[in-house]
């Protein structure tokens, strides 16, 4: 169905993306891509609907056959009845303003009669789970709405090819479930075939026939994924704990661990314990009936909450459960109601240069921060907005463990450095309170255990950081604290592993894996093969006791 011939692409001279790639996808076949971000998965993709060259320019050698059309000679719109395209941004693939609106447009141009195009609007809102939001408009959906709307736009043209690069990033857990489950559907049941993009492997490697590994230096590998993820660079929970215990390749699904585990019996102790950060006599922050409306639509319905010094809370729930709302209004980056009080001082009163020393808040799309030409010209302008000596910003950028060649220019960074550069400048104010809103989204696994040393410096140093997430890995790994969300409401608050390991859907894999003993990341397993039990982990198990036994 998809053939990739010698297949070589550069962007400029001397910078070659992809690098004699030769395989062969399937009809009917899951493939996963997989690499570390920047390594070319976007690229690739690109090729197979004919993006890569025809709008990104560059030089293509090489071709790449998709259903007999060779895509040098075909654009984009010629490939549209055979292939469906969804980047990484939901937003900019909308050409309308409403959600039905939206899934037609494709139809329309395809010359579909009318008919069948309401036919199978219908069909798709209801395969995306998003019948409710027919007449919404775009722009007052969540990012995760989106998502599911672009994708339904794609799917309703019926393709024979479904092209996804990152469909569930911007997806809680269980969304992300009826996503890759309604995917799945297709592939299984209708033929389709798909090559999916994802960082978050832990959602989707289950479900994969194939897998290709880009590992940055333009090469391909093509094969299982049980093999690949034995050896790539790229590491979800189930290879980290593969590799720990030594298997020869790599559970797909968290039943697949838990029958190796029970069949191996392997003696399992439990590396810490979660401890909880006693409550300050003065919370960084204090709300009490915070209150947000978008006209008639409730976000946040009066919460009430404390953000204590040194710690972080992550702000868990489905899409549209109000967690950005929430971390905007504690910002007092949108109206709201309610008392609101950051040493003191209520943010909402304040000018922006302000209160960006008392609390402060990173974006979804960290780029929104970043308007300057240069690394370098950001860096002066922060320093110069926060009063700070020059050098501050580009210190905290440093101690955050980034180095970035001053003349770069913002747009060329990876999603992991331009997170920390906005962080860096954010930070320059010297904040107590730091908020940051889904940063993992586009972030590879590398990228993400560095940001979780970012977030656990700042908790050393005394700041109270609160993130919103769809991550339950990174939430386990990176949190002292859990907030569950839904419908503008506080449904859950408590310490982290206690609040993971109580919910199936906000579990971290190591926590299904070991369940019911109370692991959550894969730091916390270490494997004995000896067999030997240790001493208090025969019987029942007891929680946080610091020893677990399978």
């Amino acid at each position: 169905m998809i053939s990739f011939e010698n297949l070589s692409f550069a962007y400029s001279p001397g910078r070659q993306t992809l690098r004699n790639v030769n395989l062969e996808i399937a009809e009917g076949e899951l493939c996963l891509l997989v690499g570390p971000t920047g390594a070319g998965k976007s690229t690739l993709l690109g090729c197979v609907n004919g993006l890569v060259p025809h709008f990104t320019g560059g030089t293509l050698t090489g071709r790449v056959v998709v259903d007999g059309r060779d895509t040098r000679k075909y654009q984009p719109q010629d490939l549209a009845d055979v292939v469906g395209y969804v980047g990484q941004d939901p937003l900019k693939s909308f050409v309308t303003d409403i959600v039905a609106d939206e899934i037609a447009y494709a139809m329309e141009q395809l010359g579909i009669s009318p008919a069948a195009m309401r036919k199978r609007i219908e069909e798709t809102l209801d395969l995306m789970g998003i019948a409710q939001l027919r007449e919404r408009p775009l722009a007052e959906l969540s990012g995760g709405q989106q998502q599911r709307v672009a994708i339904a736009a794609v799917l309703a043209a019926q393709p024979q090819i479904l092209v996804l690069d990152e469909p569930t990033s911007a997806l809680d857990p269980t969304a992300a479930q009826d996503v890759l489950s309604a995917i799945s559907m297709l592939v299984h049941e209708v033929g389709m075939t798909v090559v999916l993009a994802e960082h978050r492997l832990e959602r989707v490697m289950h479900a994969a026939d194939s897998m290709i590994w880009l590992p940055g230096t333009g090469a391909a590998e093509y094969g299982k994924p049980a093999q690949l993820l034995r050896h790539t660079s790229v590491i979800p929970p189930l290879a980290a704990l593969a590799r720990i215990a030594e298997w020869e390749d790599v559970p797909l699904s968290v039943r697949d661990a838990r029958r190796r585990i029970q069949t191996g019996q392997p003696v399992l102790q439990l590396a810490q314990s979660s401890t909880s950060t006693p409550p300050s006599d003065t919370p960084a922050l204090q709300a009490n009936k915070i209150t947000v409306r978008y006209g008639n639509t409730l976000a946040v319905n009066g919460v009430d909450l404390a953000l204590e010094p040194g710690t972080v809370t992550a702000f868990m729930g489905r899409n549209g459960a109000g967690k950005s709302s929430l971390l905007w209004a504690l910002a007092g980056g949108i109206p709201s109601t309610g008392r609101l009080s950051v040493a003191g001082h209520d943010p909402r009163e304040m000018t922006p240069d302000a209160s960006r020393t008392l609390i402060t808040l990173v974006p979804q799309t960290a780029a929104d921060l970043l308007y300057l030409p240069t690394v370098a010209d950001e860096l002066a302008q922060a320093d110069k907005e926060s009063a700070a000596e020059p050098g501050t910003a580009l210190a905290i950028l440093q101690s955050l463990g980034i180095e970035l060649t001053p003349e770069q220019d913002p747009r060329d960074l990876s999603e992991g450095q331009r997170l920390a550069l906005a962080l860096a400048i954010q930070l320059t104010a010297r904040p107590a309170v730091v908020l940051l809103d889904e940063p993992t989204r586009g972030l590879d696994y590398s990228a993400k255990d560095h940001l979780t040393q970012i977030v656990k410096e700042l908790q050393l140093a005394g700041k109270a950081v609160a993130i919103s997430t769809h991550d339950v890995e990174f939430a386990a790994a990176a949190s002292t604290r859990v907030v569950l969300m839904a419908d503008g409401d506080i449904i859950a608050d408590g310490d982290t592993r206690t609040v993971v390991t109580s919910s199936p859907a906000y579990s971290p894999q190591m926590a299904k894996v070991f369940a019911p003993f109370d692991v959550i990341t894969p730091s916390e397993v270490a494997i004995r093969l000896d067999g030997e039990v240790p001493a208090g982990t025969k019987g029942n198990p007891r929680p946080n006791d610091g020893q677990v036994a399978s």
